[in-house]
C-alpha cells in the first residue's frame, strides 16, 4: 500500500511540475507585463502605466522586447519545484488522509485543509526563489541585474520578503484544487451515470480539464486578490534602482502593513483590485494549461515510473542472487 502511495504521488508531483514548466514559459510575457502593471502604486496622481498594454508598449518602444522574459529560468525553478512539491504533498496527504479515515471521497472540508498543509510547506522551501523572481520581473527593462547579483545584495530577511502574506495565500490553491476535484467528481460521476458500463474514465479530456481548470482558478484568483496585490507591491524591484547603487546598502523592509497603507492612501479601496483582470487572464489561462498537461499525461508518468521501479527491483534482486 505504502509502495503504490509514494508510486501515486510522485507521478501526480511530476506531471504537475511538467505542467507548470510548460505553461510557465508559454505565458511569461504576459506575466512580466501583469507583474510590472501590479507592482506600480499611484504616486501623487501619476501613473506610468494606465493599462496592461502600456507596459508591452514601454518594451516594443524601447528596444527591450526579449526584456519581457527577464527572470524566466529562475520563474521556470521556481515553478517546477514548487508545483512538484505542491502536488506529491497534496497527493500524499489526501491519500493518508483516505486510508486514515476509511472514506472512499475526501470532503470540501478536509480536501481545505489537506491543500493549505500542502502549499504552507510548498511557500516556506520555495519563497527565497519567488521573491528573486518578482524583482527581474519587476526590475526596469533592459537593467535587470541578473540572478546571481540580485541574490548576493539580499540579505536573510529578505529572501523571504512577503512570507506572511504568501503563507495566507496557501488559500489561493486551496481553493482552486478544491473546487476542481469537486467539479471533476461531478463530471466523471455523471459520465459514469450515462454510461452502460461500471467503470469511469480514469482521466479528463483536454477541453473539460481546461475549463474546470479556468472555472476553480478564477473563483480562487476574485477571492483572493487583494492579498495578491498586496504581495507583488511586497515583493517588487524599487522603481529607482536602475543597478548602480551600493551594493550592500541597506534598505527599509517591506511589510504587509505597509504594502496596505501605502495602496488605501495613494489609490483608496479601488486600488486592492487594479490590475485583477490581467491576472485573471494569466492565471486562469496558466493554471487552466498546466491542469490540461497534467491531466492528460499523469496516466503515462505512472506508468514510466512503474515500469522503472519493477526494473529497478529486478536489477537489485539479480544482483542480490550474484
Amino acid at each position: 500500500m505504502g509502495s503504490n502511495i509514494d508510486l501515486d504521488s510522485l507521478s501526480e508531483a511530476t506531471s504537475g511540475a511538467i505542467g507548470a514548466l510548460v505553461s510557465t514559459t508559454v505565458l511569461y510575457p504576459l506575466d512580466t507585463c501583469k507583474t510590472k502593471y501590479q507592482a506600480e502604486v499611484r504616486v501623487q496622481g501619476h501613473q506610468r502605466y494606465r493599462n496592461l498594454s502600456d507596459v508591452l508598449w514601454e518594451a516594443i518602444s524601447t528596444n527591450q522586447v526579449l526584456s519581457l522574459y527577464q527572470g524566466l529560468g529562475i520563474k521556470n525553478l521556481q515553478s517546477f519545484i514548487s508545483q512538484f512539491i505542491y502536488f506529491y504533498e497534496y497527493s500524499y496527504f489526501k491519500r493518508l488522509y483516505l486510508e486514515w479515515s476509511g472514506n472512499k471521497s475526501i470532503g470540501t472540508r478536509a480536501n481545505l485543509i489537506v491543500a493549505a498543509a500542502a502549499g504552507a510547506c510548498t511557500v516556506i522551501v520555495t519563497q527565497p526563489l519567488d521573491t528573486v523572481s518578482s524583482k527581474l520581473q519587476t526590475s526596469n527593462f533592459g537593467k535587470s541585474k541578473g540572478l546571481w547579483k540580485t541574490i548576493s545584495e539580499s540579505n536573510w530577511s529578505g529572501a523571504f520578503d512577503g512570507l506572511g502574506i504568501s503563507l495566507l495565500l496557501t488559500s489561493n490553491p486551496s481553493i482552486q484544487y478544491t473546487v476542481f476535484d469537486q467539479l471533476k467528481r461531478r463530471l466523471l460521476k455523471g459520465q459514469q451515470t450515462g454510461s452502460f458500463t461500471n467503470s469511469s474514465p480514469e482521466a479528463l479530456s483536454a477541453f473539460s480539464a481546461f475549463v474546470l481548470g479556468a472555472v476553480s482558478k478564477s473563483i480562487a484568483t476574485c477571492l483572493t486578490y487583494p492579498a495578491i496585490r498586496c504581495k507583488v507591491t511586497i515583493q517588487a524591484a524599487d522603481p529607482d534602482d536602475d543597478g548602480t547603487e551600493e551594493p550592500h546598502q541597506l534598505k527599509e523592509p517591506k511589510t504587509i502593513s505597509g504594502a496596505i497603507v501605502a495602496i488605501w492612501k495613494r489609490e483608496g479601496l479601488l486600488g486592492f483590485f487594479k490590475g485583477l483582470q490581467a491576472q485573471i487572464l494569466k492565471t486562469v489561462l496558466s493554471s487552466a494549461l498546466l491542469l490540461m498537461i497534467k491531466e492528460k499525461i499523469t496516466k503515462t508518468t505512472w506508468v514510466l515510473m512503474l515500469a522503472l521501479s519493477k526494473y529497478l527491483l529486478l536489477k537489485q534482486s539479480r544482483l542480490k542472487k550474484a
